[in-house]
């Protein structure tokens, strides 16, 4: 089939569109011929079924390949992960979050596409925001992300991203007697046995300093004075009010607020939230704890990032990694505003 380039379209003849797209679902319809997308036309010209010229002068792979590539950001990104999804079998076409893919036995006009593929490179950081606006863009439509991710020797990765919003089952138990502890250096000691017993027991807050006393993280803590069931003092034996010991907080810990509102919303949303520092992130969160001496296996793996971080795609990618193995679900708690948003990735295998 004779085509052109012209800027960053390829214009095919007429008589190609019963063969390309009403067979091959390649390209779109516009007046007398078929439109092409730089991707679609360099994997027809791979396949031989297009000729493609330029001013007159028949272009081949390479020249075509380098032409594309001056014309379409990303291009040979995009065009690895194109030929690797037709090659799977499944039919793409090209749309504003990079591909829409149907699912196997599907095509269009006859199925929905499934899924959104966003193509991106391991070596370029990847805004949060730009990742949430992808997601934003299938769930508005009902489709899964795909974040393809390409790396330096050409080898796909394929995560899922979607947004979620945890619900634990965690009853809200609160003693009704109140706690009373002491603000050491970095941690909160309860003294009291009895607050102690049903702080750990009934809530799973902290661990046990020893048969009797119990000691808090800072995020803990404060929660917990929030509510009214703390009461707490520092070495001097001066009260201290939740917005002192928030201030007290952030000195000791960087970009503690923004680590204690993820905890605030899980615990409000029936979880329990642990400390992740093993797995190298903020928490590890369970559904629910019925008793701290049959400690259930934790659902996620949770880190607290504000909403102008940019993920080193290495690093996301170890950390989903060490959760998959774990049987953990990596979990990004965004911080935006006021607001919070989870952003569940995990890697999938099309």
């Amino acid at each position: 089939m004779e085509a052109r380039l012209k800027e960053d379209r390829v214009r095919a003849e007429k008589a190609s569109i019963p063969e390309l797209y009403e067979k091959g679902y390649y390209g779109r319809p516009k007046g007398n011929e078929l439109e092409l997308r730089c991707v679609e036309a360099a994997f027809l010209l791979y396949r031989e079924k297009l000729k493609i010229e330029l001013e007159g002068k028949a272009l081949n792979f390479r020249a075509f390949f380098e032409q594309a590539s001056l014309r379409e950001k990303n291009f040979e990104l995009k065009y690895i992960v194109y030929k690797d999804l037709r090659e799977r079998g499944y039919y793409v076409q090209p749309s504003s979050t990079d591909f829409r893919v149907y699912p196997r036995g599907g095509h269009p006009g006859k199925t929905a596409a499934k899924s959104f593929v966003y193509v991106h490179s391991e070596r370029a950081p990847l805004p949060v925001q730009e990742l949430l606006e992808a997601v934003d863009a299938a769930e508005n439509v009902h489709k899964q992300l795909i974040l393809a991710i390409v790396d330096e020797e050409s080898d796909i990765t394929f995560y899922e991203a979607k947004t979620l919003e945890p619900k634990g089952e965690m009853e809200q138990y609160y003693p009704k007697i109140r706690a009373e502890g002491t603000f050491l250096e970095d941690r909160v000691i309860v003294w009291e046995k009895n607050s102690s017993k049903k702080l750990y027991e009934y809530g799973f807050y902290g661990k046990a300093l020893d048969s009797e006393r119990l000691q808090l993280s800072l995020v803990e803590s404060l929660y917990l004075l929030e509510k009214g069931v703390l009461g707490l003092k520092d070495r001097k034996g001066k009260s201290l009010k939740p917005e002192t010991f928030l201030k007290k907080a952030s000195l000791i810990e960087e970009a503690f607020f923004r680590k204690f509102k993820v905890y605030r919303a899980l615990r409000d949303s029936g979880h329990v939230a642990k400390t992740g520092f093993k797995f190298g992130t903020h928490f590890r969160v369970y559904r629910k704890v019925k008793s701290p001496e049959k400690i259930p296996h934790s659902e996620y793996l949770v880190s607290a990032i504000p909403g102008a971080f940019e993920f080193r795609l290495p690093v996301m990618s170890g950390a989903v990694r060490l959760a998959n193995s774990v049987r953990k679900r990596m979990l990004f708690a965004i911080e935006e505003s006021e607001e919070l948003r989870f952003l569940d990735i995990g890697r999938v295998k099309l």
